[in-house]
């Protein structure tokens, strides 16, 4: 196997954002020609699965600038300071979105959403033993919660219906792993 690592050889800072960082980087490539990267630096998020015992669901419907729609989605939010750990950001997460609190949760997988422009990871939790809490949405952030069956949102997910890529994806992980088919990497 041959070595396709690329390696860094200069890096420009683009933005210096709320929510990330983008950088223009000149690199070296496998064949030694150089080339340019532009990608995005993301501190990494959390996503949750509400799994309640009547086998229902959580799910929440928001509006996202860039596509300029309407999504339903899992809850999920971005891990805040460096070294967070992702089961507190989801805790937090499935509060704040959801008004709703878990007594556990299980990491069932994580994955790299836009590996061609982001570093961002997201962790996928299933939340169980689930509780009445508070929401507290953060200021600006609207969202509507919407009780689904876990298997109709999972089917939903299959027939692509839903088109976010962190739904769908912890969707399908949540599910492998509640039928006991997961095994770990």
């Amino acid at each position: 196997m041959s070595n396709l690592d690329e390696t860094q050889l200069s890096s420009e800072q683009l933005v210096d954002g709320v929510l990330l960082e983008a950088f223009r980087d000149e690199v070296r490539l496998p064949d030694g020609d150089t080339s340019v990267r532009e990608w995005i630096d993301h501190p990494g998020a959390s996503a949750i699965v509400p799994v309640f015992e009547d086998g229902g669901t959580l799910l929440v419907r928001q509006f996202r600038y860039p596509p300029r729609r309407t999504f339903l989605e899992v809850p999920a939010g971005k891990l805040d300071e460096p070294g967070e750990d992702p089961e507190d950001v989801a805790a937090r997460e499935l509060e704040e979105e959801t008004g709703w609190r878990a007594g556990r949760f299980e990491h069932v997988g994580a994955a790299y959403p836009c590996i061609g422009y982001s570093s961002e990871l997201i962790h996928v939790f299933t939340a169980h033993a689930l509780q009445r809490g508070t929401q507290a949405l953060a200021e600006g952030e609207f969202v509507e919660v919407v009780e689904m069956d876990l298997a109709e949102a999972v089917g939903r997910a299959r027939r692509g219906d839903l088109k976010d890529m962190k739904t769908i994806t912890a969707l399908v992980y949540a599910a492998t792993h509640l039928n006991g088919t997961l095994t770990s990497a």
